[in-house]
Protein backbone atom coordinates (compact mmCIF):
# COMPACT_ATOMS: atom_id res chain seq x y z
CA UNK A 1 0.00 0.00 0.00
CA UNK A 2 1.14 2.95 -0.83
CA UNK A 3 1.24 6.30 1.42
CA UNK A 4 0.35 10.15 1.06
CA UNK A 5 2.90 11.23 3.98
CA UNK A 6 5.22 9.12 5.98
CA UNK A 7 5.44 10.93 9.67
CA UNK A 8 9.12 9.73 11.64
CA UNK A 9 8.12 10.02 15.17
CA UNK A 10 10.70 9.35 17.77
CA UNK A 11 9.52 7.60 21.27
CA UNK A 12 11.91 9.54 24.38
CA UNK A 13 11.83 9.59 28.20
CA UNK A 14 13.39 7.60 31.09
CA UNK A 15 13.98 3.32 31.22
CA UNK A 16 11.63 1.42 32.60
CA UNK A 17 8.40 3.63 31.67
CA UNK A 18 7.23 1.67 28.99
CA UNK A 19 8.28 3.19 25.91
CA UNK A 20 9.02 -0.25 24.18
CA UNK A 21 5.45 -1.31 25.37
CA UNK A 22 3.80 1.32 24.04
CA UNK A 23 5.11 1.34 20.41
CA UNK A 24 4.59 -2.83 20.07
CA UNK A 25 1.25 -2.19 21.96
CA UNK A 26 0.85 0.15 18.82
CA UNK A 27 2.32 -1.67 16.13
CA UNK A 28 1.62 -5.75 16.74
CA UNK A 29 -1.15 -5.14 19.40
CA UNK A 30 -0.14 -6.96 22.06
CA UNK A 31 1.59 -6.88 25.73
CA UNK A 32 4.91 -8.40 26.41
CA UNK A 33 6.06 -7.90 29.96
CA UNK A 34 9.16 -9.64 29.97
CA UNK A 35 11.78 -7.54 28.28
CA UNK A 36 15.41 -6.91 27.78
CA UNK A 37 16.77 -2.78 27.44
CA UNK A 38 16.41 -1.44 24.39
CA UNK A 39 20.17 -1.17 22.92
CA UNK A 40 20.41 2.38 21.25
CA UNK A 41 17.39 2.70 18.84
CA UNK A 42 14.52 0.27 17.72
CA UNK A 43 12.11 0.54 14.94
CA UNK A 44 8.86 0.42 14.39
CA UNK A 45 6.14 1.19 11.67
CA UNK A 46 2.23 0.94 10.54
CA UNK A 47 -0.16 2.78 8.22
CA UNK A 48 -3.01 4.63 9.88
CA UNK A 49 -5.66 7.02 8.02
CA UNK A 50 -5.82 10.75 8.40
CA UNK A 51 -8.30 13.15 6.66
CA UNK A 52 -8.97 9.72 4.29
CA UNK A 53 -5.23 9.79 3.47
CA UNK A 54 -2.99 6.90 4.22
CA UNK A 55 -0.45 7.99 6.67
CA UNK A 56 2.93 5.26 7.45
CA UNK A 57 3.77 6.40 10.99
CA UNK A 58 7.88 5.36 11.18
CA UNK A 59 8.71 5.21 14.91
CA UNK A 60 12.21 5.27 16.14
CA UNK A 61 12.32 3.92 20.05
CA UNK A 62 15.13 5.20 21.62
CA UNK A 63 16.88 4.10 25.03
CA UNK A 64 16.50 5.82 28.12
CA UNK A 65 19.68 5.17 29.93
CA UNK A 66 21.84 8.33 30.09
CA UNK A 67 24.86 6.30 28.66
CA UNK A 68 22.78 6.29 25.09
CA UNK A 69 21.76 10.24 25.10
CA UNK A 70 24.38 11.16 22.47
CA UNK A 71 22.37 8.28 20.21
CA UNK A 72 19.11 9.34 21.01
CA UNK A 73 19.87 13.15 20.23
CA UNK A 74 20.86 12.26 16.52
CA UNK A 75 17.56 10.84 15.93
CA UNK A 76 15.30 14.22 17.00
CA UNK A 77 16.59 16.23 14.10
CA UNK A 78 14.45 13.66 11.34
CA UNK A 79 11.54 13.24 13.68
CA UNK A 80 8.16 15.38 12.89
CA UNK A 81 6.80 13.96 15.95
CA UNK A 82 7.63 12.83 19.65
CA UNK A 83 6.36 10.70 22.31
CA UNK A 84 7.60 12.26 25.18
CA UNK A 85 7.03 9.15 28.24
CA UNK A 86 6.79 9.20 31.56
CA UNK A 87 5.34 6.38 34.36
CA UNK A 88 2.69 7.69 36.05
CA UNK A 89 3.46 4.81 39.11
CA UNK A 90 6.07 3.68 41.59
CA UNK A 91 6.91 0.01 40.82
CA UNK A 92 9.57 -3.04 40.10
CA UNK A 93 11.79 -2.24 36.75
CA UNK A 94 10.78 -6.13 35.28
CA UNK A 95 14.06 -5.62 33.22
CA UNK A 96 16.35 -5.74 36.58
CA UNK A 97 17.98 -9.37 37.46
CA UNK A 98 15.62 -11.31 40.21
CA UNK A 99 18.74 -11.99 42.38
CA UNK A 100 19.42 -10.77 46.07
CA UNK A 101 15.81 -9.43 45.79
CA UNK A 102 16.50 -7.86 49.48
CA UNK A 103 19.63 -6.39 48.50
CA UNK A 104 18.61 -4.83 45.25
CA UNK A 105 14.67 -3.85 46.76
CA UNK A 106 16.00 -0.19 47.16
CA UNK A 107 17.63 0.09 43.37
CA UNK A 108 14.71 -1.61 42.18
CA UNK A 109 12.02 1.03 43.17
CA UNK A 110 12.73 4.64 41.41
CA UNK A 111 11.90 7.55 43.45
CA UNK A 112 8.10 8.39 43.59
CA UNK A 113 7.63 10.56 40.38
CA UNK A 114 11.20 10.50 39.61
CA UNK A 115 10.49 9.95 35.65
CA UNK A 116 7.79 12.86 35.66
CA UNK A 117 10.82 15.09 37.39
CA UNK A 118 13.34 14.10 34.46
CA UNK A 119 10.62 15.58 31.98
CA UNK A 120 11.85 19.10 31.37
CA UNK A 121 15.23 17.44 31.00
CA UNK A 122 14.16 15.19 27.98
CA UNK A 123 12.24 18.14 26.75
CA UNK A 124 14.95 20.76 26.88
CA UNK A 125 17.10 17.49 24.68
CA UNK A 126 14.38 17.42 22.25
CA UNK A 127 13.59 21.45 21.77
CA UNK A 128 17.77 22.10 21.62
CA UNK A 129 18.27 19.28 19.27
CA UNK A 130 14.69 18.80 17.08
CA UNK A 131 13.07 21.48 14.43
CA UNK A 132 10.69 24.45 16.07
CA UNK A 133 8.09 22.53 14.72
CA UNK A 134 8.02 19.32 16.02
CA UNK A 135 5.11 17.98 17.62
CA UNK A 136 5.25 16.45 21.49
CA UNK A 137 2.73 14.51 22.62
CA UNK A 138 3.18 13.71 26.63
CA UNK A 139 2.13 10.01 27.75
CA UNK A 140 1.52 9.36 31.10
CA UNK A 141 2.19 5.64 30.62
CA UNK A 142 0.74 3.02 33.21
CA UNK A 143 -2.54 4.46 34.05
CA UNK A 144 -3.93 0.99 34.87
CA UNK A 145 -1.90 1.10 37.54
CA UNK A 146 -3.93 4.01 39.17
CA UNK A 147 -3.64 2.36 43.11
CA UNK A 148 0.23 3.10 42.39
CA UNK A 149 -0.21 6.24 41.01
CA UNK A 150 2.06 9.38 41.71
CA UNK A 151 1.87 11.86 39.84
CA UNK A 152 -1.81 13.03 39.29
CA UNK A 153 -3.46 13.39 35.92
CA UNK A 154 -3.70 17.31 36.43
CA UNK A 155 -0.06 17.47 37.05
CA UNK A 156 0.74 16.12 33.69
CA UNK A 157 -2.05 18.13 32.05
CA UNK A 158 -0.28 21.41 33.71
CA UNK A 159 3.09 20.33 32.80
CA UNK A 160 1.95 20.02 29.07
CA UNK A 161 0.24 23.17 28.89
CA UNK A 162 2.98 24.99 30.58
CA UNK A 163 5.18 23.62 27.47
CA UNK A 164 2.73 23.46 24.85
CA UNK A 165 2.61 19.58 24.38
CA UNK A 166 -0.85 17.50 23.36
CA UNK A 167 -1.27 15.20 26.62
CA UNK A 168 -2.73 12.10 27.63
CA UNK A 169 -2.25 9.46 29.80
CA UNK A 170 -2.73 5.68 28.72
CA UNK A 171 -1.63 1.91 29.66
CA UNK A 172 0.63 0.12 26.89
CA UNK A 173 -1.02 -3.06 29.23
CA UNK A 174 -4.40 -2.61 28.11
CA UNK A 175 -3.97 -0.65 25.44
CA UNK A 176 -6.15 2.46 26.46
CA UNK A 177 -5.27 5.87 24.72
CA UNK A 178 -2.06 3.81 22.74
CA UNK A 179 -4.16 4.08 19.16
CA UNK A 180 -5.55 7.74 20.41
CA UNK A 181 -2.20 9.20 21.20
CA UNK A 182 -0.10 7.93 18.08
CA UNK A 183 -3.15 8.80 15.79
CA UNK A 184 -3.64 12.44 17.85
CA UNK A 185 -0.07 13.15 16.74
CA UNK A 186 -0.19 12.24 13.65
CA UNK A 187 -3.59 14.27 13.30
CA UNK A 188 -1.51 17.51 14.42
CA UNK A 189 1.45 16.81 12.20
CA UNK A 190 -0.82 16.75 9.26
CA UNK A 191 -2.91 20.03 10.33
CA UNK A 192 0.68 21.56 10.34
CA UNK A 193 1.00 20.53 7.04
CA UNK A 194 -2.17 22.01 5.77
CA UNK A 195 -1.41 24.91 7.60
CA UNK A 196 1.85 25.41 5.82
CA UNK A 197 3.74 25.46 8.48
CA UNK A 198 6.60 22.39 7.69
CA UNK A 199 7.93 22.39 3.96
CA UNK A 200 7.21 18.90 3.11
CA UNK A 201 10.03 19.14 0.38
CA UNK A 202 12.62 19.27 2.97
CA UNK A 203 12.73 15.99 4.34
CA UNK A 204 14.59 16.98 7.67
CA UNK A 205 11.52 17.70 8.98
CA UNK A 206 9.98 14.24 9.28
CA UNK A 207 8.01 14.40 6.54
CA UNK A 208 7.75 12.60 3.06
CA UNK A 209 4.73 12.95 0.67
CA UNK A 210 3.89 9.74 -0.71
CA UNK A 211 2.03 9.45 -3.54
CA UNK A 212 0.88 12.82 -5.71
CA UNK A 213 -0.83 14.93 -3.27
CA UNK A 214 -2.35 18.37 -4.62
CA UNK A 215 0.40 20.86 -4.04
CA UNK A 216 3.21 18.59 -3.01
CA UNK A 217 5.44 15.94 -4.92
CA UNK A 218 6.91 12.52 -3.77
CA UNK A 219 7.25 9.05 -4.55
CA UNK A 220 5.24 6.17 -3.26
CA UNK A 221 6.20 4.18 -0.34
CA UNK A 222 5.53 0.75 0.95
CA UNK A 223 3.33 -0.28 4.57
CA UNK A 224 4.62 -2.25 7.06
CA UNK A 225 3.85 -3.33 10.84
CA UNK A 226 7.01 -3.91 12.69
CA UNK A 227 7.34 -4.15 16.94
CA UNK A 228 10.37 -3.00 17.67
CA UNK A 229 11.22 -4.68 20.98
CA UNK A 230 9.12 -4.49 24.13
CA UNK A 231 9.21 -2.22 27.22
CA UNK A 232 11.80 0.22 27.65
Amino acid sequence: MSYAYLFKYIIIGDTGVGKSCLLLQFTDKRFQPVHDLTIGVEFGARMITIDNKPIKLQIWDTAGQESFRSITRSYYRGAAGALLVYDITRQLHPHKPKVAWAVLLCSWLPESRETFNHLASWLEDARQHANANMTIMLIGNKCDLSHRRAVSYEEGEQFAKEHGLIFMEASAKTAQNVEEAFVKTAGAIYKKIQDGVFDVSNESYGIKVGYAVPGQSGGAGSSSSQGGGCCS
